[in-house]
């Protein structure tokens, strides 16, 4: 945890600003400026745009009754976007810019789950616990259907059990 904090508050504000520095020289301070403001108006318009799409399809998962898994998976993505945009600099803009696009989103969706698997196997020994109440080692694949069920439990089910004692 502790790189990716170093990144985030270090790294990333020391790049955006050799970043700003080279388009600045390049193409000077009011073209820098304006072009930044472009991009983030630009964002903000994109952002909107498709977080208003991302409610919309989450509304119309719901009411199909389905899990809004996707949709939530979108929203916060979209969300993630906002904020990158909003934070000054080219480099932040670009990757926000990219996750405001479906394709994008579509192909982290994809990611994800693998990049959450490799980091729970280097832990070790974590187990993860499903709805149903059976648990696996992590990375293990499971078998047999998912019985998801919204409100009070069921005669007979058996409540998730907590693996990790310190929570």
């Amino acid at each position: 945890m502790v790189p990716i904090l170093a990144i985030a508050f270090i790294l990333v504000p020391l790049a955006e600003l050799a970043v700003l520095i080279a388009v600045g020289d390049v193409i000077g301070l009011v073209p820098t400026l304006l072009l930044l403001l472009v991009v983030s108006v630009a964002g903000a318009w994109l952002a909107k745009r498709e977080g208003l799409a991302a409610w919309r399809r989450f509304n119309l998962a719901l009411s199909e009754a389905r899990v809004p898994t996707v949709e939530v998976a979108d929203g916060a993505m979209i969300l993630l976007a906002g904020a990158l945009l909003l934070t000054p600099g080219f480099l932040t803009d670009v990757v926000g810019i990219l996750l405001l696009l479906p394709p994008t989103r579509a192909l982290a969706r994809r990611l994800a789950p693998r990049l959450a698997e490799r980091r729970l196997r280097r832990r070790g020994g974590r187990r993860v616990v499903f709805m149903d109440g059976t648990s696996r080692p992590a990375g293990s694949t499971r078998t047999g259907s998912t019985r998801v069920t919204w409100g009070q439990p069921e005669v007979g089910d058996r409540p998730a059990q907590e693996t990790d004692p310190h929570r």
